[in-house]
C-alpha cells in the first residue's frame, strides 16, 4: 500500500498545480466572460461570440481539471484512513492513488501547452524522402501512426490530399487533425523520422534506410485574424484521381491553390501551393485550400516570433524544426527520439499509434521554453 509520503507528495504536486495554473484567477474570468454571455447583443457579432465562447470552455477546462484532482486528493486521504483502520482494502487504496496520479501527471502535462496555438485543431502533412518506393512505404507507415494515434486519442482525422506512389505507399498527404490541443500535442512532431529496416522491396534482403519529413502547422478558424493577399492567389482545377471504376472523379472537383508569399519581415519571396481533393464539391474544396493556407501563414508569424524570442533568450536551448527527430529500428526493435533521449522497444506498438510518451517526453523537456 502507499505510504503517507505518496499522500504528502501528491498534495504538494497538487497545490503547485493550483498555483501554477492560477486557478483562482480563471475563476474571477469565468466569471467575467460568463456574464459577457448573458448581454442581449451577445450573438449579433458572431465572431466575437465565438472567441469569448472559446475562452469559456478553454477556462472550465483548466478548472474542471484541477478540482477533478482536488477532489481524488481529498478522496484518496479518507480512503488512506480508512485502510488503516481496516474499512479499506490496500488494492483498494493503491487503485484510488494510480487514477489520481495519472489526473495530476494529465494536467502538468497540458500545463505544458500555454501556447497561443497550442488549443488549435492541426494539419498534418507527411512527405516521403529520396529513396522511391522504400520511402513512400515508409510515408504510408506514418500516416497510418498518426491516424491510429487520432483514433486512440479522440481526435478526427480527415485526409485532405494523398498522392499515391509509383508502386507502393504514398508519396505527401496532408490531414486535418481535428480536436482541443491536437496542435500542442503533434507540434514535436515537426521533423525528420528515419527507419532502419530490411527492405520488403529489396530482393537481397538488404538493410535499408528510409526518410520522411512531417510538418505540423496550428489549424486555423475564423477567429484568428490572418492577412491574405487576394491578388497573390491563383488557381487551378483538376480531376481527383483514384482506384477506377466509381472512384475516379469526372468533373474538375480537385483545386490546386497557388499563392505567391512575401515574407513581410525579410522580404524573401516563395510559392506556396496547396491541393485539396478532400470532397466532390470544388467549392468546398477551395474554403478547405483557403483555410489551410490561413494556417501556413499562421505558422510563419509564429515561428518568426519563436525565432525573435530565442535571439533574446539565447540561453535556452534550441529546437531545430525539420531536422532529424526519430530513428525507427525495426530489427533492434527500438524507437528513439533524438532531443529528449526517450526510447521504446515496442516497435509494433508506437506503429499502432501508441506515441504519447514521446509526445510527453518531448513536452515536458521543451514545452515550457516555447
Amino acid at each position: 500500500m502507499i505510504t503517507i509520503d505518496h499522500l504528502k507528495e501528491l498534495e504538494t504536486r497538487g497545490d503547485a498545480l493550483r498555483r501554477y495554473l492560477d486557478i483562482d484567477h480563471k475563476k474571477i474570468q469565468l466569471e467575467e466572460e460568463e456574464l459577457r454571455t448573458q448581454a442581449p447583443e451577445f450573438w449579433n457579432n458572431q465572431k466575437e461570440a465565438e472567441v469569448v465562447m472559446k475562452k469559456v470552455r478553454e477556462l472550465k477546462s483548466w478548472i474542471s481539471g484541477y478540482e477533478k484532482i482536488k477532489q481524488a486528493i481529498e478522496d484518496l486521504t479518507v480512503l488512506f484512513d480508512f485502510a488503516k483502520e481496516g474499512e479499506a482494502t490496500e488494492e483498494e487504496v493503491d487503485l484510488h492513488y494510480a487514477s489520481t496520479l495519472t489526473l495530476v501527471e494529465e494536467l502538468e502535462l497540458k500545463n505544458m501547452l500555454q501556447g497561443e496555438a497550442d488549443p488549435m485543431s492541426c494539419v498534418l502533412k507527411i512527405n516521403s524522402g529520396a529513396g522511391g518506393t522504400e520511402s513512400q512505404d515508409w510515408a504510408s507507415m506514418l500516416m497510418r501512426m498518426y491516424i491510429r494515434w487520432a483514433e486512440a486519442n479522440n481526435y478526427k482525422a480527415s485526409i485532405s490530399n494523398l498522392q499515391d506512389g509509383d508502386e507502393a505507399g504514398i508519396k505527401t498527404v496532408t490531414m486535418q487533425i481535428e480536436g482541443d490541443y491536437a496542435y500542442g500535442y503533434l507540434k514535436g512532431e515537426n521533423g525528420v523520422h528515419r527507419l532502419v529496416r530490411v527492405s520488403p522491396f529489396n530482393a537481397q534482403g538488404k538493410r535499408m534506410t528510409s526518410f520522411a519529413s512531417v510538418f505540423v502547422t496550428p489549424l486555423v478558424d475564423d477567429t484568428i485574424e490572418i492577412s491574405i493577399n487576394q491578388a497573390a492567389i491563383s488557381w487551378d482545377t483538376f480531376r481527383s484521381g483514384g482506384a477506377g471504376g466509381q472512384n475516379v472523379n469526372k468533373v474538375e472537383s480537385g483545386v490546386r491553390l497557388r499563392y505567391q508569399y512575401k515574407d513581410p519581415y525579410t522580404g524573401e519571396e516563395e510559392e506556396i501551393l496547396i491541393e485539396n481533393t478532400e470532397t466532390r464539391d470544388q467549392p468546398k474544396n477551395k474554403e478547405n485550400a483557403l483555410r489551410q493556407l490561413r494556417s501556413i501563414l499562421y505558422d510563419k508569424e509564429l515561428q518568426h516570433r519563436m525565432a525573435e524570442q530565442q535571439k533574446v533568450e539565447s540561453n535556452k536551448k534550441k529546437i531545430e524544426w525539420g531536422s532529424q527527430i526519430r530513428s525507427y529500428v525495426f530489427d533492434d526493435r527500438r524507437v528513439k527520439d533524438h532531443r529528449t533521449n526517450h526510447q521504446s522497444s515496442n516497435v509494433q506498438a508506437v506503429m499502432d499509434g501508441e506515441i504519447n510518451e514521446f509526445i510527453k517526453a518531448y513536452l515536458m523537456e521543451f514545452g515550457g521554453e516555447e
